[in-house]
């Protein structure tokens, strides 16, 4: 598996659950890539469809599979309410390096519950030994103390 970094652009979403009762709920959303995680700003009385515009990077390394999007409202007096969350293979973006911004469905106990809008970019990371070959290092092989 390739290794580098990640930048997902979160774009924004359509069609969530309102979670709240008497007003528009204040979406925010967890990515989270391997054990790296990124909160977004919360998208205060957005709503349903809320947008962030906000990029986020991840170093990559070989064991990563897949991006785990969780979207949440803020409450004030209460514990955070869960919306849904969407999983994204990350296969794709490692073959073609750039995924433009897609739709990915946003799933709750295995229900459909909108929709939700990514951008991603995979930047590979360089192999020292090919930046840095050992014939153009003017015969230096190694040092030593006599």
């Amino acid at each position: 598996m390739p290794q580098g970094t990640l930048e997902v652009v979160l774009v924004s979403a359509i069609g969530l659950e309102n979670t709240d009762f008497l007003a528009n709920m204040d979406p925010y959303v967890i990515i989270t890539c391997e054990s790296e995680e990124k909160k977004s700003k919360v998208a205060s009385g957005q709503g349903c469809s809320p947008k962030w515009n906000e990029t986020f990077l991840f170093t990559v390394s070989s064991g990563a599979k897949e991006l785990n999007i969780r979207i949440l409202d803020k409450d004030n007096y209460t514990a955070d309410d869960f919306v849904g969350e969407a999983n994204i293979p990350l296969a794709p973006v490692f073959d073609k390096e750039e995924v433009p911004p897609t739709t990915y469905n946003v799933v709750k106990d295995d229900q459909y519950c909108g929709g939700i809008r990514i951008g991603l970019k995979f930047t590979r990371q360089r192999s020292r030994d090919r930046e840095f070959p050992e014939e153009e290092l003017g015969g230096w092989t190694a040092s030593s103390r006599d």
